[in-house]
């Protein structure tokens, strides 16, 4: 989407190492680029299921694991052009997994949408209301287009 590239710092974790081989920090980097709408300072993790749950319970009152949690440390503030957006994204293997088995989609192409989706979602983008939501999975599909994947919402 972007001609020019933003500045990044881009740490990631594979506590949950099952697909620390198949989903490399290079393809992790590649994604997060291709949302980035400015400089950022961005961490993914992965993680099993048990982490995934306390951490959803805990951060957002939901007692599951759920695919994606974005921890967006800077949300709402009035960034400067060179301010970057800080966030922790963190993936739930378990649940990637199952979900793209259940969707006939491949680990990588899941995982490469769940990354837009949290970048986006770091970046101040939301799917609380019809309008939001429409708006951030058309950038969605845009940004999987460039980086040659499929429509991440098509059945």
């Amino acid at each position: 989407m972007q001609e020019k590239k933003h500045k990044l710092d881009l740490e990631v974790q594979y506590p949950d190492t099952r697909l620390e081989q198949e989903i490399t920090a290079q393809m992790l980097q590649r994604w997060v680029e291709a949302a980035l709408l400015g400089p950022a300072e961005l961490s993914i993790r992965f993680v099993d299921a048990g982490e995934g749950q306390a951490l959803n319970r805990q951060y957002r009152g939901k007692d599951y694991a759920t695919n994606v949690l974005t921890f967006a440390y800077n949300e709402g503030e009035d960034l400067g052009e060179d301010d970057p957006t800080q966030a922790d994204i963190i993936l739930c293997t378990d649940v990637l997994m199952r979900e793209a088995q259940e969707q006939g989609k491949t680990v990588e192409e899941h995982a490469a949408h769940l990354v837009v989706h949290g970048v986006l979602h770091a970046q101040g983008y939301d799917h609380e209301h019809d309008e939001e939501a429409e708006e951030m999975e058309q950038f969605e599909r845009d940004i999987m287009e460039v980086l040659g994947y499929p429509d991440p919402y098509s059945e």
